[in-house]
C-alpha cells in the first residue's frame, strides 16, 4: 500500500460552554469541508464505448475501446506448448513484474502472457483509477484471446497482491473466463471489512476532499521484499508508480472490498500463496480470506505458507522457491509441493478455522 490510513480524523469541533452550538471558527471550517465534499468525489477512469473487438497482438493488446496495454511474452524455445498462463502485477506495478518467473515458466514448456493493467505502466491513462469492472473486463478478454491463441491447452491465471484481487472478482462473476486454474500470490484483501473504524473515516474524508493529492509510502517504514537489490531497481524504474492519487488508493480499497467478499465463491483448482514476513496486506485480513475459504467435499482450493517470503514472493530473495511450486502444481494441481509450503499451511488453516 502507498498511502498512510493511521492518521487520525479530525475531531469535531468544540461546542461553546454558552450556546451549546458550534463557534464561529468550528461553523466556518464545517461550510469548508461540506463544500469541498460537494465538490469532491474520487476520480475514475473508466472505459470509453466499445469501438471494435479485442485484440491480442504480438507487443499489443488492444481491448474492445480502442486501449491499447503492452504485453510482455515468454515462450518455450522447442516442443508443444503444456498450457498457457496470463499473469497479472500488482497495484503501482506492471507487466515487467513476472520477468523472472516468466523466463522460469517458459523453460518448462508454458507459453506466459503477463500485460499492463489499464492505469498502469503504458496502459490507459497511468495513476487514474479505471475501476474495478473496467479490470476484470479487460482480463476476460485477454484471457479468450489468449486460449484462441492455444487452443485445446489448458489456461491459468497468477496474480500478485492487486492483480490476485483482480482474479479473484473477475471469477467470482457469472461471466468468468473457463480457465483450468488460478494462483493468487499474496492476495490483495485489506477491505473495510478488516479495516479500523478511524482507517476508513480517514480515507472516505481524504478521497472527498482531496482526491487529487498524491502522496508516498516514504515514512511508513513498510518492507514490501527482503531482495533489496530488486526494491531499488522498482525505485529507478520510471514506469513503477512512486506517487499515488488519494483516489486511486479508493479505487484499490473498493477492489479489495469486492476481493474479499468472493472468498468463498473461489472455484477450484486455486493455489494461495501467502509469507509469513508480509507487512503490505495486514495478517487479520489473511485470516479472513481464509475462515471464508470454507472446505467443501473436493475442495480443490489449497494455501501454501512460506515462513521466509514477503509480501513480493514472486521477486522475493526465495523467489525461485515459489516457482518451482507454482510449475509443479501448474504440472498437477493435487501433487504435494516441492517446498513443502502447502503442508505448512494446512495447520495455519485448521488453525484459523477453527477460533
Amino acid at each position: 500500500m502507498t498511502a498512510n490510513f493511521d492518521a487520525e480524523p479530525r475531531s469535531p469541533a468544540p461546542r461553546t460552554a454558552k450556546t451549546g452550538r458550534l463557534g464561529a471558527a468550528g461553523r466556518a471550517a464545517a461550510l469548508v469541508l461540506a463544500a469541498a465534499v460537494g465538490a469532491c468525489a474520487p476520480r475514475i477512469e473508466p472505459p470509453g464505448p466499445p469501438v471494435a473487438k479485442p485484440a491480442l497482438g504480438a507487443e499489443t493488446f488492444v481491448a474492445a475501446d480502442g486501449m491499447a496495454a503492452p504485453v510482455r511474452r515468454w515462450l518455450p524455445d522447442a516442443g508443444p506448448v503444456k498450457a498457457s498462463v496470463i499473469a497479472l502485477h500488482g497495484f503501482n506495478d506492471y507487466s515487467r513484474f513476472f520477468q523472472g518467473a516468466g523466463l522460469y515458466l517458459a523453460d518448462r514448456g508454458y507459453a506466459v502472457y503477463a500485460y499492463d493493467q489499464r492505469g498502469f505502466g503504458r496502459a490507459g491513462t497511468p495513476g487514474l483509477w479505471p475501476g474495478t469492472e473496467a479490470l476484470a473486463d479487460d482480463l476476460k478478454a485477454v484471457a479468450g484471446a489468449v486460449r484462441a491463441r492455444h487452443p485445446g491447452r489448458p489456461s491459468y491465471l497468477i496474480g500478485a497482491s492487486m492483480g490476485a484481487a483482480v482474479i479473484m472478482v473477475t471469477m467470482a462473476s457469472a461471466d468468468a473466463p473457463p480457465v483450468d486454474g488460478v494462483v493468487l500470490s499474496a492476495p490483495a484483501v485489506w477491505g473495510r471489512a478488516t479495516m479500523a473504524l478511524h482507517q476508513r473515516a480517514a480515507l472516505w474524508i481524504a478521497a472527498h476532499t482531496l482526491p487529487w493529492l498524491k502522496l508516498t509510502g516514504q515514512g511508513l517504514n513498510i518492507r514490501a521484499s527482503d531482495n533489496t537489490d530488486m526494491l531499488r531497481a522498482l525505485g529507478r524504474d520510471p514506469l513503477v508508480i512512486k506517487r499515488t492519487r488519494i483516489d486511486a488508493i479508493w479505487g484499490l480499497v473498493e477492489l479489495m472490498d469486492s476481493a474479499l467478499a468472493s472468498s468463498a465463491a473461489l472455484p477450484g483448482p486455486t493455489l494461495i500463496l501467502l509469507g509469513a514476513n508480509d507487512e503490505v496486506i495486514p495478517d487479520k485480513s489473511f485470516r479472513d480470506m481464509v475462515r471464508r475459504l470454507a472446505p467443501t467435499e473436493g475442495d480443490r482450493r489449497r494455501l501454501a505458507f512460506y515462513e521466509g517470503g514477503w509480501h513480493m514472493l514472486l521477486r522475493d530473495l526465495q523467489a525461485e522457491t515459489v516457482w518451482a511450486d507454482i510449475a509443479a502444481w501448474l504440472d498437477d494441481t493435487s501433487a504435494p509441493l516441492p517446498s513443502g509450503a502447502d503442508a505448512r499451511a494446512a495447520k495455519l488453516g485448521a488453525e484459523v478455522r477453527g477460533r
